[in-house]
């Protein structure tokens, strides 16, 4: 008797029909002796309409009563879901993030878990129950109610199958599996059978919108196996596991793209110690993350400082910089939304040489030029202009053999 925790995406639980047909799922592998626990978002539209109700309110609604807003979406779900259950015969349970225990820090919107208390959910299997959890929601050391932004109900699924050790953690969205790139831009993009926690994790950080960041970290860090599929079939999927020795025989297995980030750079900005503490514990402060940093050589005691950030926050980060580049005199600040990141990710990078070059040649022919870089064992990020991101990820996918099919076709 296997536990298995599954997660199903506002697509998957759009309508009442939909809704009944993953319980009808649920019950299949019910009906095979696993224990399940099921984690649900809200129904599609839901969180958005909620988003544009606080905005018809105001322009900046606080952020912890948004947090209180948006946990209903979530909370619809999983009601209608027990409630389908129970019509179908099975015994079933809804829990929110705060009933299950799921306790995290108190930074509104983007809360990150603390801890899971596992005893209700252990609780409620044990009376042999179909446990249908909140995503995306919690609960911080004040008893508010917390959310985890977006992408969090998978978060959410990753953290309660870690906790409670279960066999795998199923993620049902609208897409079949992970791709070599996305398929919307690429056609000849092809579904993975294994993924490497790490080039997850970094196909994730790069734009890749199939699995939330934070849930592969929960995954990599407790080894919880991932089967990434579509809940309008029941083909496999993707697993997203450990690394495999024969992994590495793939130089790159995949190109991601994220259209979602903003430049900003600090122009002659004085290069002497704390300068760039004094930048970016603002931004720190603020929960903004920045990504790429560049420092340029320092000629007459000056400096440029370019980094990246996510484009939501580009506005708020232009304010705080703006502040701190009058403190420390900089010559002025630029600010540039029209740009994107174009990534190569594999394990496969850290034993081939010529890796980077290969992508920087493949990019110049195309004159697509190169307005940062920035590498890591098994990554190489490039950020171009956004106009032509979707040519890059076409001509880097068949420069690195992904079009090939396993005859070696294109």
């Amino acid at each position: 008797m296997s536990l298995i925790v599954q997660k199903y995406g506002g697509t998957s639980v759009g309508s009442i029909e939909k809704i009944r047909n993953v319980a009808k799922r649920v019950i299949e592998y019910a009906q095979q002796g696993h224990r399940m626990v099921v984690v649900l978002s809200a129904m599609a539209g839901q969180t958005d309409s909620l988003i544009a109700l606080a905005h018809e309110v105001t322009q900046d609604p606080d952020l912890r009563e948004m947090d209180v807003l948006l946990s209903t979406g979530e909370q619809v779900s999983v009601a209608l879901f027990a409630i389908t259950l129970q019509s179908m015969g099975y015994e079933a349970r809804s829990l929110l993030g705060f009933q299950v225990g799921i306790y995290t820090d108190h930074l509104y919107g983007k809360a990150r878990i603390h801890e899971i208390d596992t005893h209700r959910i252990i609780e409620e299997i044990q009376n042999d129950r179909i446990v249908a959890v909140a995503g995306f929601q919690g609960l911080d050391e004040q008893n508010n109610i917390t959310t985890l932004g977006r992408g969090g109900s998978d978060t959410t699924a990753v953290a309660l199958a870690a906790a409670l050790k279960a066999d795998v953690c199923e993620i049902f969205t609208d897409v079949d599996g992970v791709y070599t790139t996305d398929p919307n831009v690429c056609p000849k993009a092809k579904k993975m059978e294994f993924i490497s926690y790490e080039e997850m994790l970094e196909m994730a950080s790069m734009g890749a919108k199939v699995l939330e960041i934070r849930a592969v970290e929960f995954a990599m860090k407790f080894d919880v196996p991932i089967h990434v599929r579509t809940s309008f079939g029941k083909e496999q999927g993707t697993m997203v596991i450990g690394e495999k020795k024969d992994m590495e025989k793939v130089l790159v297995s995949g190109v991601a793209y994220n259209k979602n980030e903003a430049r900003i750079t600090l122009r002659r900005v004085p290069d002497r110690p704390g300068i760039a503490a004094l930048l970016f514990g603002p931004i720190s402060e603020a929960g903004i993350v920045v990504d790429m940093i560049i420092q340029n050589t320092s000629e007459d005691g000056l400096t440029d400082m370019t980094f990246t950030v996510p484009k939501p926050e580009f506005h708020r980060t232009m304010k705080l910089v703006s502040k701190v580049a009058k403190e420390v005199n900089a010559e002025k600040v630029l600010g540039d939304e029209d740009i994107a990141k174009v990534s190569i990710v594999g394990v496969g990078m850290r034993t081939h040489a010529g890796v980077a070059q290969k992508m920087f040649d493949t990019l110049s022919r195309e004159n697509i030029n190169i307005l940062m870089i920035s590498t890591s064992e098994i990554k190489v990020s490039c950020v171009i202009e956004e106009k032509y991101t979707e040519l890059a990820v076409r001509v880097l996918h068949k420069a690195f053999g992904l079009d090939q099919d396993e005859s070696g076709d294109q």
